[in-house]
């Protein structure tokens, strides 16, 4: 919190987008540092500056897991919980310590970003799968699904939050609401490389990854085949953007144009290789 004495003074706006996606199941000393304790440290800091207003960037984890046929909205009861996912308990954490703030006068706005996609994801956060289909590493799919939404669409929502976003509101920012059969199919599509994919319920993944275990090349397996990663993946995170679009004025697009806008970024910058 030293490191940020008097960083904010004078700044009429500050964006907390600062954090660290991790997901696994064990603790880490690193997710708390950063996603809650970051958070405390930039609003504390953002406060004692007089900081006129505030965006904090969560995620649709911090909202929680919702069923096939009924999407979450902003006022969903967090239930992520029983899932072994710390990323999700952190960030969860941290929006209590963005309501708290809030109480104490800080104006402060929720963004809640869905699963984003889009070009310059260098890191393959989202567009994992894209290059995973491409490489032909996923000859199955979970049978959860999730919500798409592309990162220019963000962009343009943290701005219009920071505009006229609500104090002490969050926001969710999604769009299609799509199956990973569905995802699975579109990504072939766009990328031309086609293959059977099974679907996969949750224990068949756990079989499957005991087996994996004494499988020294795992070249060819998607990193996406972890338990943490393949429990939620089972779960549908699926999510109604309506009070984004009705307050903040956020647009829509098909998904797959995110998808195809990524899966070009990372073709032309060969980074499919």
């Amino acid at each position: 919190s030293a490191s940020l004495e008097g960083v904010f003074d004078g700044a009429e706006e500050v964006y907390h987008c600062a954090g660290l996606t991790y997901m696994g199941s064990r603790k880490n000393v690193m997710l708390e540092k950063i996603n809650i304790d970051g958070t405390r440290n930039v609003l504390g800091a953002c406060r004692k500056s007089g900081v006129p207003r505030i965006v904090h960037v969560s995620s649709v984890t911090a909202v929680g897991i919702g069923r096939e046929n009924k999407p979450l909205n902003e006022e969903s009861p967090w239930n992520f919980d029983r899932l072994p996912l710390e990323y999700a308990r952190t960030k969860h954490v941290a929006e209590q310590i963005v309501a708290d703030e809030v109480r104490k006068g800080l104006d402060c706005v929720i963004v809640v970003p869905a699963f984003v996609f889009g070009a310059g994801d260098i890191n393959f956060n989202a567009g994992r799968i894209i290059k995973d289909v491409y490489k032909r590493k996923m000859p199955f799919y979970p049978l959860g699904g999730v919500c798409v939404v592309d990162v220019e669409i963000v962009a343009e929502a943290l701005i219009a939050a920071m505009k006229k976003g609500r104090s002490g509101e969050r926001y969710i920012i999604g769009g299609d609401n799509v199956s990973f059969k569905e995802l699975s199919k579109t990504i072939m599509k766009v990328t031309g490389v086609y293959q059977s994919a099974l679907p996969l319920p949750l224990w068949g993944a756990k079989v499957i990854s005991y087996f994996l275990k004494f499988k020294h090349d795992r070249s060819k397996i998607s990193k996406l085949f972890n338990m943490s990663m393949f429990a939620v993946a089972s779960e549908f995170l699926y999510f109604d953007s309506s009070k984004a679009a009705r307050e903040l004025g956020m647009r829509s697009e098909p998904y797959e144009q995110s998808i195809r806008r990524t899966f070009e970024f990372y073709r032309d910058h060969k980074l499919l290789d």
